[in-house]
């Protein structure tokens, strides 16, 4: 079980049909609300229709026996102000919901059957006139029927058949008999039946139509997914295959799963990118430490078959190269890994002045401006600067550093500048990548491994900046190392 709903096609279904139930299920009870309230309605209608009709002939004066109260096989009672059954259906033998359960009429004593009052000597108290006391509180007149209908529901036996009515009661004032009451009923068995057959007919069709709905669910939702599984499936293969340069497929549609399609395969070209540029990495890492190390064992193994031979100056030069080259590969290892950088504040313009105090021919410009970052990775930015600017300076290297107020913000502007040859606008990109020398013909002695700017670049990325390089005013390549300022809060001067 949990494993079918662990589907997003099992869960999409049964959530869908679980709306659909709730909903027919309230439109359902909707349904039979208002088909009950409109029958009973219905009823009402009709019950008040009969005693209305039966209190207009008591209004105009018709005797207790001639009144229709037979016409429809309805219960049918009237009733005097002391609650006395005075007349009523034929034939009813039951009635409960109408005030008195009596069915056998009892007129008052001393009643003619037409209804008439008086007594034996004629000096009764209410001889000839109104049965109504001094203290009566009806507003009606003789002959008046109320306007007002009081409705209940109840049941009824007449003839030995015994059903629910709705029963209506309507007042009139009867001259000579007071205030009477009619109580008529209206069989529910229409409502009744209505009710149960539409009752019937949503048990059965509720069923039929969510086992509709959950079908049609189920094959649409397999459907819409069926590219999800593609893109699963090929997944699977390229992990099991390591081949990334399959892709997987996109969909013909515009909707999230062709943008999920289009995302992983931007996934995985940077993630091919990403491996090839690895991959490209070891190898000249290899290729470029092949070259010392073969230097290095050759000249040892002259000293060791010939030790006047020995060339300590040329052993001591390839060790040096060997170890920056494994410090360089070291660092770039730790800037692939996401190494952050250090928190430490300190003077960017003091820094130059340090690095080109160790070297000639560097003149320097520079404004005190604090940044925040690695001392150490920072500086060997910089040192990476100028020793490529000495490479391809004629003769002289300039070192600016001042702050910038831009719309990024304030900014620490440190530039390289050298007057010798410049970078052409093709290559100025590509002289950071790894391993890139543009002068493929000088020696690697003067031009080293091609690592420096790359180094430089990931550096000033991971700091928040950018490096960047362009002519310079005077000719030659001017470098440009963007950096945001430190922040006034938060750190703590030292180094990194």
């Amino acid at each position: 079980m949990r494993r079918l709903f662990g589907s997003v096609r099992a869960r999409a279904t049964l959530g869908a049909t679980v709306v659909v139930a709730v909903a027919l299920i309230a439109a359902g009870a909707a349904v039979l609300l208002s088909l009950r309230s409109n029958l009973i309605g219905q009823a009402g209608t009709q019950a008040e229709r009969t005693a209305r009709s039966v209190a207009t002939e008591l209004a105009v004066g018709k005797a207790y026996d001639q009144l229709s109260l037979d016409e429809d096989d309805e219960p049918v009672q009237v009733v005097d102000e002391d609650g006395r059954l005075v007349a009523a259906s034929k034939d009813l033998q039951r009635i409960s919901g109408t005030g008195t359960d009596a069915v056998t009429p009892r007129p008052r004593p001393n009643a003619s059957a037409s209804g008439d009052d008086g007594d034996d000597d004629g000096d009764g108290d209410n001889h000839g006139g109104d049965h109504r006391g001094d203290d009566d509180a009806s507003t009606l007149e003789p002959g008046e029927i109320d306007e007002n209908t009081t409705f209940a529901g109840g049941s009824a036996t007449i003839d030995g058949h015994h059903a629910d009515y709705r029963f209506a009661a309507v007042k009139v004032d009867v001259e000579g008999k007071g205030e009477l009451t009619v109580h008529a009923g209206a069989p529910l068995s229409a409502e009744q039946g209505a009710v149960r057959t539409a009752q019937t007919a949503l048990l059965i069709g509720f069923p039929l139509l969510l086992g509709v709905v959950a079908g049609v669910t189920w094959l649409v939702t397999r459907r819409a997914l069926r590219p999800v599984e593609g893109i699963r499936r090929e997944m699977s293969a390229i992990t099991a295959s390591e081949d990334l340069a399959r892709r997987v497929p996109v969909p013909d549609t515009h909707d999230e799963i062709a943008r999920l399609a289009r995302t992983t395969n931007e996934t995985l070209a940077a993630l091919e990118a990403s491996v090839e540029r690895q991959r490209r990495f070891v190898a000249d890492a290899s290729h470029e430490l092949r070259s010392p190390v073969a230097s290095l064992r050759t000249q040892l193994e002259v000293a060791l078959a010939h030790p006047e031979l020995l060339d300590l100056q040329g052993a001591v030069e390839d060790t040096v190269r060997l170890q920056d080259l494994a410090a360089d590969l070291l660092l770039l290892a730790r800037l692939d890994a996401g190494e952050r950088p250090g928190r430490a504040r300190f003077d960017l313009g003091a820094l130059a002045h340090e690095a080109a105090a160790r070297r000639t021919g560097v003149t320097v410009d520079a404004q005190a401006v604090e940044v925040a970052g690695s001392r150490g990775q920072l500086e060997r930015v910089l040192a990476n600067l100028l020793d490529n600017a000495r490479r391809h300076a004629r003769s002289a290297v300039a070192v600016s550093v001042r702050r910038s107020d831009g719309a990024q913000g304030a900014q620490a502007v440190l530039t390289v500048a050298d007057d010798g040859d410049g970078v052409p606008e093709g290559d100025r990109e590509r002289i950071f990548e790894r391993f890139v020398r543009l002068d493929d013909a000088r020696s690697r002695d003067d031009g080293g491994a091609g690592l420096g700017l790359a180094i430089a670049r990931d550096v000033a990325l991971r700091h928040g900046g950018t490096l960047t390089v362009r002519d310079a005013p005077a000719g030659g390549a001017l470098f440009e190392l963007r950096l945001p300022m430190a922040a006034s809060e938060g750190l703590e001067p030292g180094r990194s």
